[in-house]
C-alpha cells in the first residue's frame, strides 16, 4: 500500500491544529447545560478523532493526510476570516478544495438549500472529504444546546439522515456510527 495512504504526516497534523487553533481563538459553541460554552478546538478535535478512528478501522486506501487536515480546518472558511487563497497557499490545493466544499454558501437563502449545495459540492471531491462531513455531523450529533427546541432537534435529525444518504459509501465505519448517532440523537426529542 501506498505509505501516503492510511498513514497521516503528525507535522501536517500540528500545522493545521497550529493554524485552526489561532483562526477560531476565543470561538464558543453552546452546550447542553446552560450556561455553559465550549471551546470550538473541542469540536475540531472530536471530527478529527473520528476521522482518525474510521481511516484506522478502515482495509480501504485513504488519503489520511487530506482527511486529517480538512476534518482540523473544515469551518476555517466559514466561521473565521481565513480566505481559500490562504489555505491553498498554505497547506495545498485539495485541502483548500476540500474546506470549499464544506463550507456552506450563505449566500442561498434557506438552510436546507446551503445543506444540498454543500452536499453537491462534497460529492465532487475525493471521499475523504465526505468522510470529514460525516465525521462533523457525528460530533455534532452528542448532545444539543440547551436552548433548541423540538423542531430544531428534528430538523437537525433529517439533515443527518441526508448526509448519511448522500455521503455513507465513502466509509463503513463511519456511515455506522452515523447511523447510530442519528438513532440515539432521538432521546432529546420531548415525549409526546
Amino acid at each position: 500500500m501506498n505509505s501516503e495512504l492510511n498513514n497521516w504526516d503528525r507535522e501536517k497534523y500540528l500545522k493545521a491544529w497550529y493554524f485552526a487553533s489561532i483562526r477560531h481563538t476565543g470561538q464558543k459553541y453552546g452546550s447542553h447545560e446552560e450556561g455553559v460554552q465550549i471551546d470550538y478546538l473541542t469540536h475540531l478535535g472530536k471530527v478529527s478523532m473520528e476521522v482518525i478512528w474510521a481511516i484506522g478501522q478502515s482495509n480501504e486506501p485513504y488519503h489520511a493526510d487530506l482527511a486529517v487536515q480538512c476534518a482540523i480546518l473544515h469551518d476555517t472558511i466559514e466561521d473565521t476570516s481565513t480566505t481559500y487563497e490562504e489555505l491553498n497557499s498554505l497547506f495545498g490545493n485539495q485541502v483548500a478544495d476540500g474546506v470549499l466544499a464544506l463550507t456552506k454558501n450563505e449566500k442561498l437563502a434557506t438552510k436546507k438549500e446551503q445543506m444540498l449545495d454543500s452536499l453537491l459540492r462534497i460529492k465532487q471531491q475525493p471521499k475523504e472529504i465526505w468522510m470529514v462531513k460525516m465525521a462533523d455531523r457525528i460530533s455534532n450529533l452528542h448532545q444539543p444546546p440547551y436552548y433548541w427546541d423540538d423542531n430544531k432537534i428534528c430538523s437537525y435529525i433529517e439533515e443527518a439522515k441526508l448526509i448519511h444518504e448522500n455521503l455513507y459509501v465513502a466509509n463503513e465505519e463511519l456511515a455506522n456510527r452515523l447511523e447510530e448517532k442519528i438513532e440515539r440523537y432521538k432521546i432529546f426529542i420531548t415525549p409526546k
